[in-house]
C-alpha cells in the first residue's frame, strides 16, 4: 500500500466524501475543513505538487476546482472561493500529492491568510521579474 495518503483515498483504502471526478482529477471534502464546504481536489496521478506535475494534471484540477467552487457559491451561499496549493516543505505543505484547497468564504468570516500584504522595492521587483522572464 503506498504511504500517501491521498493515493490510498484514490484507492479507496482510506474512506473519503467525494463529490466530484473526472478522468484526470478528483475532488473530497476536507475533513479537516477551514470553512464550511471546504474541498480538496487532487490529481489521480501521484505527483508531489504543482512544481512537478504535468500541465495536463494541473489544467484538470484547476479546472475541476472552479467547477467546485461555483458550486459552493450557489449552494452553499459562497461570496467567494479561496483556492490555494502549496508546493514543498518551506511553503507549508505537509501532504505530498498535489492538492488545491477549494475554500468556501463569506464576509467577515475567520479564515485568514498568514501574511499581510507590503509594498516591495520596484527594482528589486523588475530584477526578479527578468530572472523569471529569462527562465520562461
Amino acid at each position: 500500500m503506498s504511504e500517501c495518503l491521498f493515493c490510498q483515498i484514490l484507492a479507496g483504502d482510506v474512506p473519503s466524501i467525494r463529490i466530484a471526478e473526472t478522468e484526470r482529477a478528483v475532488a473530497f471534502m476536507d475533513i479537516y475543513p477551514a470553512a464550511p464546504g471546504h474541498a480538496l481536489v487532487v490529481p489521480r496521478l501521484h505527483v508531489e505538487d504543482a512544481l512537478a506535475a504535468a500541465d495536463e494534471d494541473l489544467a484538470a484540477c484547476m479546472a475541476l476546482a472552479a467547477r467546485v467552487g461555483r458550486a459552493a457559491e450557489s449552494q452553499l451561499g459562497a461570496t467567494g472561493i479561496t483556492y490555494l496549493s502549496l508546493a514543498r516543505p518551506d511553503a507549508g505543505q505537509t501532504v505530498f500529492h498535489l492538492h488545491v484547497h477549494v475554500i468556501p468564504r463569506v464576509a467577515g468570516d475567520e479564515f485568514v491568510f498568514p501574511w499581510a500584504p507590503a509594498a516591495g522595492d520596484p527594482a528589486e521587483i523588475e530584477g526578479h521579474a527578468a530572472r523569471l522572464r529569462a527562465a520562461l
